[in-house]
């Protein structure tokens, strides 16, 4: 059914809601993951075009998409992890259709409308951009640290 699943994460508890069920349906399909994350800070969107040193927050985002593949690796599914860096829904979209994703799966806050127009939604923009299905799930911040990889 899929064999390339795109995964936007924020480096926030909110991306265990959606690992869970993306190890659960590359496991099914027999799918490669992408885990991407898009910086956006003004380091973020112009590094490479002024040749800057990665901020420290890109390091930390690095490190933390590099902990994430390597889990899902030790859990037999095939990770590849992107550090992006631009306006997140664009860069998401673009990216899928680059690396000829077939599903993009990722999570939601689940904001009302106030808190998406005073926010912003990227769920929603990828969704209205994006020609590919795109599987959302709500998220739900966690105290403790990361939910263990279904067996």
């Amino acid at each position: 059914m899929y064999h390339r699943i795109l995964v936007p994460l924020e480096n926030t508890p909110y991306d265990e809601a959606i690992l869970d069920h993306v190890v659960r349906l590359a496991r099914v399909c027999g799918a490669s993951v992408l885990l991407v994350h898009v910086a956006d800070g003004w380091v973020a969107r112009n590094w490479r075009q002024l040749n800057l040193r990665e901020s420290e927050e890109m390091e930390r985002d690095r490190a933390y998409l590099e902990s994430i593949a390597a889990r899902l690796a030790e859990a037999g599914i095939e990770v590849d992890a992107v550090l992006a860096g631009g306006d997140p829904s664009r860069e998401i979209v673009q990216m899928a259709e680059r690396e000829e994703c077939d599903l993009i799966a990722m999570s939601t806050h689940g904001h009302r409308f106030i808190s998406d127009l005073l926010y912003g939604s990227v769920a929603n923009e990828v969704r209205h951009r994006s020609l590919i299905p795109v599987l959302l799930v709500r998220g739900h911040p966690r105290v403790r640290g990361p939910a263990p990889v279904p067996r």
